[in-house]
C-alpha cells in the first residue's frame, strides 16, 4: 500500500467554513478549525478564508498542533486577464506558500466560471466551452505558470471543477495533452469527476502519472440526481448535501487507493468535502473520514 514516509493525510477547511458561501460556518474560528483537524488525526490542511494572512502567524498556529499546509487554491484568469497580472498574483501565492513550507499549489481557471453563481444551473448549457484559440491561450498560460512553479520547487496542480472550463474527462484530456507533463500536474478530485458524470477510476487509470495532488471527496448520488431536474446551481447542490467525506457516499475508493499506491504516488491525500456545517458537524465528519482512510489504506 502507500509509503507512509511519502504520503500524507490532510483535510480542507471548507467543511468548517465555505469560501464561496462565507455564511456557511461563519461562526467557526481559525483556531477551532485547526484544532479540530488535528484532533481528528490529520497532519495537514489547505488554506481557507479564516486563515491569517501573515505566514509567521499561520506557521506558529500550525506548529503548535503538528500541522502543515499542503496546498492552496489559486483562481487563474488566463483567458480574461493579461498573463502578466495572473503571473504577479500567482507569484504572491507561491511566496506565501513557500513561507509556510508548502510545495503544491492548486490552480483553477475561473474565467467564465459559473461555480460561484447561486442562481445559474450547473448542469446546463450555461457552462462556457472554449474555442480552439482559447484552448491555445489557456494551455500556454498553464505551461508558463507551471514553469514558474517548478523552478521554485513547487508542483502546480490543475483542479478540474464543476462549472468551469475544465469540468469533464474530455476537457481534462485536452488540457493534459496540451500541457507540459514536467510542470503541469493534475489535482485529481474524486467528487468533481463523479458529479460531472465521469468514472473517477477510469480517469485516474489514464493519468495517474500526472497526479500531483489528490482531493478525496465522496458524493451523495440521490442528491446529485436532483441537480439537473431541479435546476440547481453548484452552490445549491453543495448546500443540499451533494458532497460528503470518503465512505459516506457512492464513490468506490478502494480501487482508487490501490491504483495510486501501486503507481507510487507521493504527496497529499486531502479530504475536501464541502458541506453545510450546521447540518454536518465538521469534527464528526473529519473523524469519520480519518477512520475510513485508516481502515482502507492503513495510513
Amino acid at each position: 500500500m502507500f509509503d507512509q514516509s511519502k504520503v500524507f493525510l490532510g483535510i480542507a477547511p471548507i467543511g468548517w467554513c465555505n469560501d464561496d458561501m462565507p455564511e456557511l460556518g461563519g461562526e467557526n474560528t481559525f483556531q477551532q478549525i485547526l484544532s479540530e483537524m488535528a484532533l481528528a488525526g490529520f497532519t495537514g490542511c489547505e488554506i481557507g478564508n479564516k486563515y491569517p494572512s501573515d505566514p509567521v502567524e499561520l506557521k506558529k498556529a500550525l506548529d503548535l498542533r503538528g500541522m502543515r499546509i499542503a496546498s492552496r487554491w489559486f483562481s487563474s484568469f488566463i483567458l480574461t486577464r493579461p498573463i502578466e497580472q495572473v503571473e504577479e498574483e500567482f507569484v504572491q501565492q507561491l511566496d506565501f506558500l513557500e513561507a509556510v513550507g508548502a510545495n503544491r499549489i492548486n490552480v483553477s481557471e475561473q474565467s467564465y466560471s459559473i461555480q460561484g453563481k447561486m442562481d445559474t444551473p450547473v448542469l446546463s448549457d450555461e457552462k462556457y466551452v472554449m474555442n480552439d484559440a482559447e484552448w491555445d491561450r489557456f494551455c500556454a498560460g498553464l505551461n508558463w505558470l507551471g514553469k514558474i512553479a517548478s523552478e521554485r520547487g513547487f508542483k502546480m496542480c490543475f483542479h478540474h471543477h464543476m462549472g468551469t472550463v475544465v469540468q469533464t474527462a474530455a476537457e481534462t484530456d485536452r488540457m493534459l495533452a496540451s500541457t507540459d507533463p514536467e510542470s503541469v500536474f493534475l489535482c485529481y478530485d474524486t467528487g468533481h469527476f463523479t458529479f460531472a458524470g465521469e468514472d473517477p477510476l477510469t480517469v485516474l487509470e489514464k493519468y495517474v502519472s500526472r497526479v500531483g495532488h489528490v482531493h478525496l471527496k465522496d458524493m451523495r448520488r440521490d442528491v446529485v440526481d436532483k441537480v439537473k431536474p431541479e435546476g440547481w446551481s453548484f452552490l445549491n447542490a453543495v448546500k443540499n448535501g451533494a458532497f460528503t467525506v470518503p465512505g459516506d457516499g457512492c464513490v468506490d475508493f478502494d480501487p482508487i487507493f490501490n491504483l495510486l499506491a501501486n503507481a507510487g504516488y507521493k504527496g497529499w491525500l486531502l479530504v475536501e468535502a464541502e458541506q453545510d456545517p450546521a447540518k454536518a458537524n465538521p469534527l464528526e465528519y473529519a473523524i469519520k473520514a480519518r477512520k475510513y482512510i485508516k481502515e482502507h489504506t492503513g495510513l
